[in-house]
């Protein structure tokens, strides 16, 4: 079976749109003459006139009439195709949006982008930092992080790594007051609250062979920034369920250790979302890019990535 004669179908869509050989000859870049032979090819091959010729008149026929809709839609997504191929090949350019979590965007992701930005010096990136949500299509962006379970939405999402939370606290709290068995016990416990938890009034834990555990937190000092509750944290004035990318220094480090142990907080995941639509332009692409490989390499990322 032969391939349909694109070009020459393309070339119908153009005199049929300008109504004129000539005119179509000469936005194509081609000769009159060219134009003329492919529509000519086009009618031998399905057999039927596609226009009326006059010295005067150039008209669809019935037959062309019924096939112009389908030769136009041929047309514009080969320049389509044509377009966003050139624009793959070209440098990337132009500005990207990015909006991310403030604490995480002010530690893993800023400290990054010089890296980005020195080996595309033709992008500029708009990073926009809150620990609010943000809509994304609404707000203008291209690219959003979010640290979350994700809920279903029209967003396309990708997932760079897990992360884990734990109950943290400096040793010499713990030393005073002890350390917990059990999440029960952190009724008698002062607990430093993150604002923007999914239900920052509520800590759920999941235990050993699937027991689950709730706990009404009290303490204080309640923060819409995770940061904020760092200086207490090592202070020793109270425990916190943190994100691994906040505190594993201070982990390794020894100011924090990890509270009940067998205990886990619900997982959480790092994704990159973005509003629907395609294509991508070369410059979010290009970030996407760079960001899944930093952020899912980094020492606080837990797998699969």
């Amino acid at each position: 079976m032969k391939l349909p004669d694109f070009e020459a179908w393309a070339v119908f869509a153009r005199v049929a749109e300008t109504g004129s050989f000539g005119r179509a000859a000469e936005e194509l870049g081609v000769s009159a003459g060219t134009v003329s032979k492919a529509v000519a090819r086009l009618e031998a091959r399905i057999g039927a006139r596609l226009f009326h010729r006059t010295s005067r008149r150039l008209s669809l026929t019935e037959a062309g009439r019924a096939a112009r809709d389908g030769a136009a839609r041929i047309l514009a997504e080969g320049e389509a195709a044509e377009a966003e191929a050139r624009e793959a090949a070209a440098e990337p350019q132009g500005l990207v949006r990015l909006a991310a979590p403030m604490s995480f965007g002010v530690a893993h992701v800023a400290p990054i982008l010089p890296d980005f930005l020195s080996a595309h010096p033709r992008i500029a990136v708009d990073l926009h930092l809150s620990d609010a949500l943000v809509d994304l299509v609404g707000g203008g962006f291209d690219l959003g992080l979010r640290i979350a379970a994700l809920a279903d939405s029209s967003l396309r999402a990708r997932r760079l790594c897990g992360i884990r939370r734990s109950l943290v606290a400096a040793p010499a709290y713990l030393d005073r007051h002890g350390r917990p068995a059990h999440p029960d016990d952190l009724a008698t416990h002062a607990c430093l609250g993150y604002a923007y938890l999914p239900t920052p009034d509520r800590w759920h834990f999941a235990g050993p062979d699937g027991a689950e555990a709730t706990i009404v937190p009290a303490g204080p000092l309640r923060a819409n920034n995770a940061d904020a509750l760092g200086p207490a944290l090592r202070a020793g004035l109270g425990l916190a369920v943190q994100p691994d990318f906040m505190v594993w220094e201070d982990l390794r480090a020894g100011r924090l250790e990890r509270v009940l142990p067998g205990w886990s907080a619900p997982p959480i995941a790092l994704h990159l979302v973005a509003p629907p639509g395609d294509p991508r332009p070369a410059r979010v692409t290009a970030l996407i890019a760079y960001l899944a490989q930093a952020l899912a390499s980094a020492p606080w990322a837990e797998g699969p990535r």
